[in-house]
């Protein structure tokens, strides 16, 4: 865990801020130096566990570059991942999927995070429950049940 950041109710504290915090989340370069590098698809992948997961296109999302979305995978809490290109070592920010979506971690500039988290932000905020339902159980689904989960969602 980085410097200044401590877990509580397996949430990451910033000092002062909450990270469930409702309050508007603009990301500046004060966050970019609090928030922590976003792990590869590659690491978080190299465990032998079974995952659904999508690569999520723009024609998908309405967001330029790539979402990737997973059943429950990692050490961490569900999350989308933003790819300027989808690839398991493409750099990339995560959004947390909760009331209130936040980046929780970062490996692209500040400038494309600066850019592309809002449109990231929002859609999280619209596709919240059925990316949590995903997560928690896409794993259980058919291949007709994920296909179906991914047309239904809100694009922005």
């Amino acid at each position: 865990m980085g410097p200044g950041l401590r877990r509580e109710s397996n949430f990451l504290l910033f000092p002062g801020r909450l990270m469930s915090d409702p309050r508007p989340s603009s990301f500046g370069s004060d966050d970019a130096a609090q928030v922590p590098p976003d792990t590869l698809v590659a690491d978080e992948l190299s465990d032998d566990i079974v995952v659904e997961m999508a690569n999520l296109t723009t024609a998908q999302t309405g967001i330029a570059g790539a979402i990737f979305i997973s059943t429950a995978m990692g050490a961490h809490g569900p999350r989308a991942q933003y790819f300027l290109q989808a690839g398991r070592t493409q750099p990339s920010f995560s959004v947390l999927m909760s009331n209130a979506p936040t980046v929780v971690a970062n490996s692209l500039p500040v400038r494309i995070v600066r850019q592309m988290s809002p449109q990231v932000i929002e859609w999280v905020t619209r596709n919240k429950d059925a990316l949590l339902d995903f997560w928690h159980h896409g794993d259980t689904w058919t291949q007709p049940e994920v296909n179906d989960f991914i047309q239904k969602l809100q694009r922005i």
